[in-house]
């Protein structure tokens, strides 16, 4: 006789744990009822989503140092989950500033009730993601992120390009998720569970035969390669970057990513290591299969693919998209190393890639709005045109490079050390001539600001104040940060503990 009690207990319990993806998903209804206000300000539903993102970082921070299993084990509560929900929670908050500023969103449409709306949807996905531990659960959280991203990708619909980003973002996405159902299938078949742990617990005690397990393995990695742009999953990208809005673009270049890199480490760390957790050692991996090398060959591919294309583009989106591909390799690098050291250099590595990514995306987005164009050329003597954005954006570039003293150079700092310290030599070595490479292509925009055709650029780029408020908590973090930085080290180190439910 099943135990109502028992099962009413855990229902409440880890219902007080929901309770930032619930304070979501009351901000996806409040700000749906607000769109149907006879209200004229456009941004009614943004102001909704902004108090339900700040209620929610309330609510997670409650959380701190717990570490739990919910509903009936399709989702879990710890540390490392926390980081990665802050680091959505900070860049869904920065890009609902960036859209109050968005001339491009502004007179697309009358009204932009549903596009606030769209992005708490997204947001309550990426959340589910980054906790999920069940291989259905995630499948669920990737669909319900990917919907809202695929509408806010064509928002701006009578922009040929955005339409056709929209639907290429579909159909590339409707094929992963094919690919990664088949792999769960698999799985599934191999081991008789959907849930994470238990999947472990039947490989370390039991003898699965090795190519279907390898099978199953590559066809899930395309589902989280495709959400992290690695390579060969990554054709969707560059289009998708290049035809959305430009607040779309820096969304899906860090939350979206956050969220993809949170499950796929969730992935490896629960099913394929065993449980015993000493800090700063390599995972135990289960079975024949060397996961650490398979990993570490999509990394060479994923930042060398990236850096060599990135060369040849003139328009800036499409050039950043590629950059996004690029540093998916760098931080595919410390994944591979299946160890501690290597899980908390991803953490570090995306709190300070979402300060310097979203702050070039957020420079694109001032920029395009004043010169109607995205191509390279028309920077050329923005850093006379307007000193802040020309200072600050080279700031970005610099990190995004990764050199001292910005906020990358310890991003990719921690990356490679990690790297050196599991005895990957080899890896580490491609990785740094590939930063030299990235260099090139970063420092010809800096190149342009200041020494390409500065007598003819005449017209000066006006922005208003919020946005160089907004600019400035951009790039004084990333300058601190790589100076002064062991509060974030120390934090992500705090929070490499996972649920191992064995």
């Amino acid at each position: 006789m099943t135990d109502i009690s028992h099962f009413t207990a855990e229902l409440i319990k880890s219902m007080a744990l929901f309770l930032p993806e619930t304070s979501l998903i009351v901000t996806f209804l409040v700000a749906l009822a607000a769109d149907l206000l006879p209200s004229k300000n456009k941004h009614l539903s943004g102001y909704v989503l902004l108090a339900g993102l700040l209620a929610t970082a309330l609510f997670l921070y409650q959380q701190t140092g717990i570490t739990h299993q919910s509903f009936a084990g399709l989702l879990v509560l710890d540390p490392f989950g926390q980081f990665i929900k802050f680091v959505i929670l900070l860049s869904t908050l920065l890009v609902v500033f960036f859209s109050f500023q968005s001339k491009e969103l502004h007179e697309s449409h009358p009204k932009l009730g549903e596009y606030y709306i769209l992005m708490s949807g997204m947001t309550v996905g990426m959340f589910l993601l980054a906790g999920a531990s069940n291989l259905m659960m995630i499948y669920l959280s990737i669909e319900t992120m990917s919907i809202s991203s695929y509408i806010l990708t064509g928002y701006t619909k009578e922009v040929k390009r955005a339409t056709e980003a929209s639907l290429k973002y579909v159909l590339f996405g409707a094929v992963a998720s094919g690919i990664m159902l088949y792999g769960i299938s698999i799985l599934f078949g191999l081991t008789g569970s959907l849930n994470l742990t238990d999947i472990s617990s039947y490989l370390t005690n039991n003898q699965v035969d090795t190519v279907p397990l390898l099978i199953a393995g590559i066809l899930i990695m395309t589902g989280f390669g495709y959400k992290i742009s690695a390579v060969p999953f990554h054709y969707w990208t560059p289009d998708v970057y290049e035809g959305a809005p430009v607040t779309i673009t820096a969304l899906l270049s860090v939350a979206s990513k956050a969220a993809g890199f949170a499950v796929l480490l969730r992935f490896f760390r629960t099913t394929f290591t065993l449980p015993e957790v000493i800090p700063d050692t390599a995972w135990t991996v289960i079975g024949n299969i060397d996961w650490r090398f398979v990993l570490a060959g999509i990394a060479v591919l994923t930042m060398s693919l990236g850096n060599l294309v990135a060369l040849w583009q003139s328009n800036i989106k499409r050039m950043l998209a590629y950059s996004s591909i690029a540093h998916a390799g760098y931080l595919l690098m410390a994944v591979a190393m299946l160890d501690d050291t290597g899980g908390a250099a991803v953490l570090i590595y995306f709190f300070v890639y979402a300060l310097m990514n979203l702050g070039a995306f957020f420079v694109v987005q001032l920029v395009a709005d004043q010169t109607g164009s995205e191509e390279i050329e028309v920077y050329s003597g923005l850093g006379y045109r307007n000193p802040v954005i020309g200072i600050v954006l080279t700031i970005f570039l610099i990190s995004l490079t990764g050199l001292p003293p910005t906020a990358g150079f310890i991003g990719k700092l921690y990356v490679f050390t990690s790297v050196v310290n599991a005895g990957y030599i080899w890896l580490a070595v491609i990785g740094v001539i590939n930063s030299v490479i990235s260099l090139y292509y970063y420092v010809r925009i800096i190149r342009n600001m200041y020494l390409r055709d500065i007598e003819s650029q005449k017209t000066a780029i006006n922005v208003s104040t919020q946005a160089l408020i907004l600019l400035l908590l951009l790039a004084i973090p990333t300058l601190v940060l790589g100076v002064y930085f062991s509060p974030l080290i120390d934090w992500a180190n705090a929070s490499m503990v996972f649920f191992i439910g064995h």
